[in-house]
């Protein structure tokens, strides 16, 4: 089993998601890839990145007193399900698994 393999992409919770995504493409020349309707999640990509999206970056406001911005997840990447399987019994063993998504293009558990 290798297990992960790299950093697939990070979200980041924001003020205002527009408005840091016009920071990543003026300044370090990301391009956005998607937008959710309203502007409230952008999802962009760094130049010559192969992923999907780099980072996603949700809106919470500026008076959210349930959530602080900063970072929501890290999304690491293994090669087969099996791996992900196996680190699926690792972080349940661990009492760390949280939950657990099909994306359709992507599988996902989430863990603390």
């Amino acid at each position: 089993m290798s297990g992960i393999r790299r950093l697939n992409h990070a979200v980041l919770y924001v003020t205002d998601a527009q408005q840091s995504a016009a920071f990543y493409r003026d300044v370090l020349g990301f391009s956005v890839v998607q937008e959710a309707a309203g502007g409230s999640a952008v999802f962009i990509r760094a130049g010559g990145s192969t992923n999907h999206h780099d980072l996603g970056l949700f809106s919470i406001g500026a008076t959210s007193k349930s959530q602080g911005t900063g970072l929501y997840h890290l999304a690491w990447q293994v090669d087969t399900i099996d791996e992900l399987a196996a680190i699926r019994t690792k972080l349940a063993t661990a009492r760390a698994l949280k939950g657990e998504s099909d994306h359709g293009v992507s599988k996902s558990l989430y863990g603390h």
